[in-house]
């Protein structure tokens, strides 16, 4: 009888966390669904710090001339491309489109790959 019990027990533990298992799955896609909406919503909104800061990126790799000509270009287009992903990602925030939510554009934020990089005209550490 105190056999029966403790296996009934094991039993029900066993099918208690298999079930949890789905619970937490949810919360992890949830928790994706959300960070993808916030992502479009940012990314939406920030894109046009795009052009600034490809204009400062090719200023300091080429010059000021190519970085006020070809950076603010390239910057226009960055900052297209950033709005627009951030507003596919507002619209189709709930679908897994990337596979697992994963963002469109690298980095996932305008200034995410910024740090420690210095302005035009200026030197590192200045």
């Amino acid at each position: 009888m105190r056999i029966r019990s403790v296996a009934v027990a094991v039993v029900l533990t066993l099918v208690l966390m298999g079930a949890a298992g789905p619970a937490f799955a949810e919360q992890e896609t949830g928790a994706l669904v959300v960070s993808k909406l916030f992502r479009g919503i940012v990314n939406a909104a920030t894109g046009w710090i795009e052009i600034p800061k490809q204009t400062s990126l090719v200023w300091q790799e080429s010059g000021p001339a190519t970085g006020l000509s070809w950076g603010f270009l390239k910057g226009i287009a960055y900052a297209v491309a950033r709005s627009v992903a951030g507003g596919y990602e507002i619209v189709t925030f709930p679908v897994p489109i990337p596979e697992d939510y994963r963002p469109l554009m690298q980095p996932e934020y305008v200034l995410s790959d910024m740090q420690g990089v210095s302005s035009p005209g200026r030197k590192k550490g200045e």
